[in-house]
């Protein structure tokens, strides 16, 4: 049975007194949703400050390097990330694609590094505002998770979970509606059966990034085929973060 996810991703904002407050605050929801897979993605020099605090929220890197080690200046590793006891990494977010030109060779390599240490990845996808308005986003978003399975094994996606999150909607304040949203989300698990199987299919949690806030949340939500939301501006309002994640709490 697939798990409910939400995720909050604070992105490269908040000084570390801001982040320390924001922290607090949304420790302080009551631990009843034990159904949640709850995960904060702060900046990377804030993690082990709060990994070591072992409070309700899992905690996860916004990235990773594809390489295990060496002369890479700036660079952070999977063995790195899992040493401080991080769990979860960001791959393929639509920032990291468009600004770095983070290529499907680079994730896929960011992907068998995660993986080989243990670590649980949170991949993302999507199409850009030309693709959608050309009607041919399904086949691109398929492409896409195509291109991360092709490398993998079946029971690698005990460890994988994928981000919907169209790239005009980061941002950008738009977001998909209910019926775009759940298209997407019922059309990537059909091509997720095809690729690996049906229980792999079913099991794999499929959750929606894309200006998600209080005020849709709750009908994303109710999408049949959405497991949870990749929170960006919304996360970093410890009041908006809680309500989200009471709404999919009860969804």
């Amino acid at each position: 049975m697939r798990k409910k996810i939400i995720a909050g991703n604070w992105k490269m904002n908040l000084s570390l007194n801001e982040a320390n407050e924001l922290h607090e605050a949304i420790e302080k929801l009551n631990s009843s949703d034990n159904q949640l897979v709850k995960i904060i993605f702060p900046p990377f020099v804030y993690l082990d400050r709060f990994i070591q605090k072992k409070g309700h929220f899992n905690v996860g890197a916004q990235n990773v390097s594809q390489f295990s080690n060496g002369a890479y200046t700036g660079e952070i590793s999977a063995n790195m990330l899992k040493s401080i006891g991080c769990q979860y990494v960001l791959i393929g977010h639509s920032e990291r694609r468009e600004y770095f030109n983070e290529g499907d060779n680079i994730l896929s390599l960011k992907v068998k590094q995660a993986l080989q240490n243990s670590l649980k990845i949170i991949y993302c996808i999507g199409e850009t505002k030309d693709q959608r308005q050309n009607d041919d986003f399904l086949s691109i978003l398929s492409n896409q998770l195509n291109l991360l399975t092709e490398s993998l094994e079946i029971n690698d996606f005990e460890n994988i979970s994928i981000a919907y999150e169209p790239v005009w909607a980061i941002g950008t304040g738009l977001t998909a509606s209910p019926d775009q949203v759940e298209e997407v989300h019922a059309s990537l698990r059909i091509a997720l059966e095809k690729m690996t199987n049906k229980t792999t299919a079913l099991n794999t949690s499929i959750i929606y990034g894309g200006s998600c806030n209080t005020t849709n949340a709750e009908s994303l939500f109710s999408c049949p085929n959405v497991d949870g939301g990749l929170i960006g501006g919304a996360s970093l309002k410890a009041k908006d973060f809680l309500e989200i994640i009471a709404l999919l709490n009860n969804s």
